[in-house]
């Protein structure tokens, strides 16, 4: 006995299919038409699923694009990797699974990056980092949380950029790019520890002169 489809199901399918119609009608009712159309449902099932039309489509989008960079990372030996390569791993797996979408993730960009949308844009990229600091092994919830996540968003965001014009072999020029820039971030950590150590000494030594003066 074969069971119903669920709405993410629906929505799954709606969306993986009007991606290559997005790289010529861009993400909006066209697309998702076509997309609905050649999946076995019609217009206004996807008008249904995404009342939004391209805003609703491009969120859904990344959803489907989390769940697959998540599912590699608890498929991946995660626990013989160095947190540097863990956080790798899960920006790759996903531009990875995006590879087959390239268009429709510029296309999405180009909708995101409008005024209209930021808001949109840093939820789904704060998502996508959060996701992967977490299986990544990440539990804090002190400052450190905040820190950690918008330095992967800018990290995440300017591969993307560059992995979109990357035309070099199984995009191996992106992947030394990202290494470089996580590289980059993890340098960030101790010296902000070095800073604060120098000021927390400067300020104990301020007080005891202070005090000896007193």
């Amino acid at each position: 006995m074969s069971t119903k489809p669920s709405r993410e199901e629906k929505k799954d399918a709606i969306v993986l299919a009007a991606s290559p119609h997005v790289a010529f009608d861009g993400w909006g009712d066209e697309a998702l038409t076509q997309g609905a159309l050649s999946v076995g449902y019609d217009a206004n099932t996807a008008k249904r699923l995404f009342p939004g039309g391209a805003v609703d489509a491009i969120a859904h989008f990344a959803t489907i694009s989390d769940r697959a960079m998540m599912k590699a990372m608890q498929g991946a030996d995660l626990d013989e990797m160095r947190v540097r390569d863990r956080v790798i791993f899960g920006v790759r797996a996903r531009l990875e699974f995006l590879a087959a979408h390239k268009e429709a993730v510029r296309r999405g960009l180009g909708v995101l990056m409008l005024p209209t949308h930021t808001v949109l844009m840093a939820k789904i990229t704060h998502t996508t980092v959060d996701n992967i600091w977490y299986l990544a092994g990440d539990r804090s919830a002190d400052f450190n949380y905040y820190t950690k996540r918008t330095l992967l968003g800018a990290v995440y965001a300017t591969t993307v950029l560059y992995w979109l014009d990357d035309s070099s072999e199984n995009h191996q020029d992106t992947w030394d790019f990202l290494a470089k820039r996580i590289d980059d971030v993890l340098k960030i950590p101790p010296m902000k520890a070095k800073i604060e150590k120098a000021v927390e000494g400067f300020l104990k030594s301020t007080v005891l002169k202070s005090r000896c003066d007193a």
